[in-house]
């Protein structure tokens, strides 16, 4: 009898008739998604649905909010038909089906300016601010020392009846007679230094006359490069490096509003990747700048220090202090930026009612609740750090940011990039709740929201739970093994 060397398929898929068929949804989720993508982009392409709809309507929260929710819906459908369809290919194709989704989604969201955040015009003033010599810890950007530099797509004189809200699509400020959309044009950049160097290298390939469009193709270009590293990690489950490329949190949070958190996640990856290839000095020098492009990476520590710690720690830290050298030499103390003031206004000082902490003040007053969810978030990372499986410490690391994020929860859901990465390493899938939780929290506006928000964290946190319960139950658990794929690397002693 002849040997059946076809690729291990469901049965259900597994004639070679429904493989094209697959394929063919496969391909028309993908364009439904980028479809999505590109009317919630730009809320005006909607007015035919909805008359009147565009980003500065009363309902564009909710439109966004629940399109968002559709977009993660069809996403995971996705991925689930990618897994069979993607196993059955060859890596080249599987891969070419990867990134051709990622370009095709990325397409979308660079169509129009940033929908739901105007983060990335500060990024477009620093940048420019330093291409003219200047540190940009140095000025506010309402200086009258900066006029000349102020170009007129993040700069207009205030008319008589104050700003339109057209005038700029990502959101107006006010500051005197000037109308921005920068937020907190009153207050220094809080950006640390990876972060404004990312910003200058940016805004210097542009003139200062383009606007969004250059920060929304530089995160298009790292989402694929960070693509093409999964890919390489997978070689036989590109599907993996699918949940990373096609993820509605990357599409929004990390190309179309363009935000720097991407670019952190991605130097957090390779500090990884070059660790656990027995790399302790390029592993240091990628997380040191990680910390320094959005300092939230520094959570990721807990899965690093299993490899000549001390010595990662000191190059870690040398690399983010060499980062900050030129900043602090030309602009002394003031590199700390708005950082004080920022966390103040965040509600992280426990001195007034806020949305962090969400779960703990739901049964803790809000004094007791920060403090308390600060402590046990340090005896997770302690507890975990010594729990930390050296043949796969992302695991831990998706564990601990995912923790962080339901605790402290903070209204922000591209925080939520730096975890994806870690939940493509290990298959933690049902941590991607997490972000889902983060979007209604942002989406739902406190403190109105402020049960809706509690309920999404809940659910999350019931998600993470369900899932760890599964997997402990599953059959290849409990025969002391697994069937999930595992990263490609080279790894050689794992003594701590």
């Amino acid at each position: 009898m002849r040997e059946d060397h076809r690729p291990h398929l469901n049965p259900r898929w597994s004639s070679s008739a429904s493989r094209p068929a697959l394929g063919a949804w496969l391909l028309a989720l993908l364009c439904l998604l980028a479809a999505l993508t590109w009317f919630l982009v730009d809320l005006s392409r909607l007015s035919w649905l909805i008359p009147g709809l565009s980003r500065t309507s009363p309902s564009a929260s909710i439109v966004l909010l629940c399109g968002t929710i559709l977009c993660w819906l069809v996403f995971t459908l996705a991925v689930l038909v990618a897994r069979t369809v993607l196993r059955s290919l060859k890596p080249r194709k599987a891969a070419a089906w990867v990134l051709i989704g990622c370009t095709l989604l990325g397409s979308a969201a660079v169509s129009a300016t940033p929908a739901s955040s105007n983060d990335s015009a500060r990024y477009a003033w620093d940048g420019i601010v330093q291409k003219n010599g200047i540190s940009p810890y140095q000025y506010l950007p309402v200086d009258p020392a900066l006029e000349r530099l102020r170009p007129s797509w993040l700069f207009r004189p205030a008319e008589a009846g104050g700003c339109r809200t057209d005038d700029f699509p990502t959101g107006v400020e006010r500051s005197g007679d000037i109308c921005l959309a920068i937020n907190r044009p009153q207050v220094p950049t809080i950006y640390p230094a990876t972060a404004e160097i990312y910003f200058f290298l940016v805004r210097l390939a542009w003139p200062d006359s383009v606007g969004f469009i250059g920060f929304q193709l530089a995160g298009l270009l790292l989402s694929l490069g960070i693509s093409a590293l999964l890919l390489r990690l997978f070689p036989a489950a590109a599907d993996r490096a699918a949940w990373w490329a096609w993820s509605p949190l990357l599409i929004f949070e990390g190309i179309n509003n363009a935000h720097v958190d991407l670019l952190g996640a991605g130097l957090t990856l390779l500090a990884v990747v070059l660790l656990a290839k027995g790399k302790v000095l390029g592993s240091a020098v990628a997380f040191g700048a990680a910390v320094a492009a959005k300092l939230i990476p520094a959570i990721a520590a807990v899965g690093l220090l299993y490899r000549r710690p001390w010595r990662f720690i000191l190059l870690s830290v040398g690399t983010f202090a060499l980062l900050y050298l030129p900043y602090l030499l030309l602009s002394g103390p003031a590199v700390l930026g708005f950082l004080p003031g920022y966390l103040n206004e965040e509600g992280y000082d426990a001195t007034h009612p806020s949305p962090r902490f969400a779960l703990l003040s739901w049964a803790l007053p809000t004094n007791w609740a920060i403090p308390i969810g600060a402590l046990l978030l340090i005896m997770i990372a302690l507890l975990l750090w010594r729990r930390t499986d050296p043949t796969k410490p992302w695991d831990a690391q998706a564990l601990l940011i995912a923790l962080a994020l339901l605790i402290a929860s903070p209204s922000y859901p591209w925080y939520g990039l730096l975890l994806l990465p870690f939940v493509v390493l290990g298959g933690r899938f049902e941590y991607l709740a997490v972000p889902v939780a983060l979007t209604v929290v942002y989406f739902a506006r406190w403190p109105d929201g402020l049960l809706s928000s509690r309920i999404a964290l809940l659910l999350a946190a019931l998600a993470m739970v369900t899932g760890w319960f599964w997997r402990r139950r599953s059959p290849a658990t409990q025969a002391g093994g697994s069937s999930r794929p595992v990263p490609n690397l080279a790894s050689s002693n794992t003594t701590r």
